[in-house]
């Protein structure tokens, strides 16, 4: 990792991919609640509304693109505050964890509502700990120890 851009490349590459993988292993194969396909078109349907779900299969390429872009945009900006935010540097499994946290509010807390104004609030239950759980282990950490590296190689 000698470059800035391959950092944030490779820590985005790894947190979209374990994110996905976990969305889909979750809430599809595990809970059985959707589809690997369905949670693609919902992530276009943000953009594309209703036609995400209607259209044709490049709905399910339009999310995953839209799910990378996220993803990318989430490392880039960890890696842009990192030398500026000491406490970042000190662990990077901490910091990891509360990027998580940081992630998902993000996520729950500005982009769904904006994004799908009529979604329903969040219950302290099983789906709303695990997705907690999957951005800190899957997007947080990633993120921040692949930054780390590559700072800590500067």
């Amino acid at each position: 990792m000698k470059s800035k851009g391959g950092a944030v490349f490779l820590s985005g590459l790894v947190a979209g991919t374990m994110d996905i993988v976990a969305a889909f292993t979750v809430y599809a194969f595990i809970l059985h609640k959707t589809t690997p396909t369905k949670i693609l078109r919902s992530i276009a349907s943000a953009i594309f509304k209703k036609d995400a779900y209607t259209g044709n299969f490049s709905m399910v390429f339009f999310g995953l693109g839209m799910h990378y872009f996220i993803a990318f945009s989430f490392a880039w900006f960890y890696f842009v505050i990192y030398p500026y935010f000491p406490f970042l540097k000190k662990n990077a499994a901490l910091s990891g964890l509360f990027y998580g946290i940081f992630v998902w509010l993000i996520m729950n807390l500005i982009i769904l509502p904006i994004f799908f104004p009529g979604i329903p609030e969040n219950h302290l239950d099983f789906p709303f700990l695990i997705s907690i759980v999957i951005l800190i282990l899957c997007v947080g950490f990633p993120i921040s120890f692949i930054t780390k590296k590559y700072y800590s190689f500067r």
